[in-house]
């Protein structure tokens, strides 16, 4: 039987609360519907939902605790629980002692775009060599962030640990809990413009807050193609960080892209590192994903794996579901193939995606939803992305949500889908247009629900 990840004991001991009933954990979890039997689950306190309210299911579902600022009225006497001040310090401090007794070299990836998609890569490769502990999901927030460190086993060689923002400040917050020894950038770009007023500069200054957290003699791993390479580089001078290194297409790039034959199912890449060449398969279709295998090799390095090893792994490395996941969906008219971008989306991931979905050989069809909080300027960044629809030869461009109204009018009529008001409207009219042979590349932020779009796709096919 394995060891648990908290016991009572340890888990006050943790966080100076008061342990009900002499428990034991296999994990932790701050969601009664998804948790999993064994679970730890704290009762967090959100603007829409208190946790505390879910403790009697989260029990019944199998919970093996609950962390508690207070007793719900409902439980009986002899529950097992974990009673606290605050609940969400109450999970911060079972990341800080989950951090403190692990053996993991650990990264922390941070950036515009490519975060998730870097982060499950470097899961991939370093599952391999040893065993990976790594944020689910996309949780990179002020509750995601200390839940994977909460969950974090203490004899694992490796973990890699996502940290997200939309305001400055947040990732300061954040990566004191994290110690990375090696910190990730993947890429700056705008997005979240809406809380940026100095714009992309200033996005790269709350993204470099990563440094501050930095482990002693850790490593900056930066994008050498980047605009706003200066401003990081300075923030890493100014907080200390002993070891950069660089990746990209730039002749000084210390992880250089020497080729990148980009096909529609993967790409066969070169690099230079150090006056040594590697070439590799990269089973991730699209330029964006080679960018983002010379960061993982990059931060392979860094935390002193095998790169090598990691580089032959990325031959099957396969896009996250709503970044990229490929799905043949066999219809009644036929076959097409759905790119399910539909998890979140700024301008420069739709250009990546957009370029993408240019590689596939059919009749190429773009489904797009708003991209939000891009301030001001947001009408004019989605007009501006009918440039890259015309250069990818996209034959049809559906729209919704009253920001992709500007695109929809930018664009020449003969490329013109429908407009709806929303994703739901949409869903029915892209299934009716979709003929045999097509390629359907669905994207948007998380709040335009462009994921309804892929689930009437997904429920229309032919069992």
């Amino acid at each position: 039987m394995s060891a648990p990840l908290w016991t009572a004991a340890e888990a006050a001991r943790a966080t100076g609360g008061v342990a009900v009933g002499d428990w034991r954990a296999s994990g932790v979890s701050i969601d009664s519907r998804t948790l999993a039997p064994g679970d730890l689950f704290v009762a967090l306190v959100g603007e829409q939902r208190d946790g505390h309210a879910f403790v009697a299911d989260a029990l019944s579902r199998g919970a093996a605790a609950a962390v508690v600022a207070r007793r719900p009225e409902d439980l009986p006497a002899d529950v097992p629980l974990l009673e606290v001040a605050d609940t969400l310090e109450g999970l911060r401090a079972l990341a800080r002692a989950g951090r403190a007794r692990t053996v993991a070299r650990v990264a922390g990836v941070t950036g515009s775009v490519g975060k998730t998609g870097t982060k499950e890569a470097l899961r991939h490769v370093l599952d391999r060599q040893g065993g990976c502990h790594a944020s689910a999901a996309s949780h990179n927030n002020q509750w995601g962030v200390p839940l994977t460190l909460a969950r974090l086993p203490a004899g694992l060689p490796w973990a890699v640990v996502e940290i997200g923002m939309n305001h400055a400040g947040e990732i300061r917050a954040l990566v004191p809990l994290v110690r990375p020894h090696v910190a990730l950038i993947t890429a700056i770009a705008p997005a979240h413009l809406a809380f940026f007023p100095d714009g992309v500069e200033g996005i790269a200054r709350a993204k470099a807050e990563i440094f501050e957290g930095l482990a002693p003699g850790g490593t900056a791993v930066l994008p050498a193609d980047s605009q706003q390479l200066p401003i990081l580089l300075e923030a890493a001078r100014r907080a200390g960080v002993e070891r950069v290194l660089t990746f990209g297409e730039a002749a000084g790039a210390d992880w250089r892209c020497v080729s990148a034959e980009l096909g529609p199912e993967g790409s066969l890449i070169e690099v230079e590192r150090a006056g040594r060449r590697l070439r590799f398969r990269l089973g991730a279709p699209g330029r964006h994903w080679a960018d983002n295998a010379l960061g993982v090799l990059a931060v392979v390095e860094a935390l002193g794996a095998d790169v090598e090893r990691a580089a032959a792994d990325l031959a099957d490395l396969l896009p996250p579901a709503g970044r990229g996941r490929r799905r043949r969906i066999v219809l009644e008219s036929g076959e097409v193939l759905l790119l399910d971008e539909s998890y979140n989306a700024n301008p420069a991931s739709m250009a990546a995606a957009i370029a993408l979905l240019g590689l596939q050989p059919g009749r190429r069809i773009a489904v797009l939803g708003d991209m939000l909080e891009l301030g001001p300027r947001a009408e004019e960044l989605h007009a501006a992305l009918a440039a890259p629809l015309l250069a990818a030869g996209v034959d049809r461009v559906f729209t919704c949500g009253p920001l992709m109204a500007a695109l929809h009018h930018a664009l020449p009529p003969e490329r013109r889908g429908p407009h709806a008001v929303d994703s739901a409207a949409l869903a029915p009219l892209v299934r009716e247009a979709l003929r045999p042979g097509d390629v359907i590349l669905v994207k948007g932020s998380l709040g335009s629900r462009m994921v309804r779009v892929v689930a009437a796709l997904e429920a229309s096919a032919r069992s």
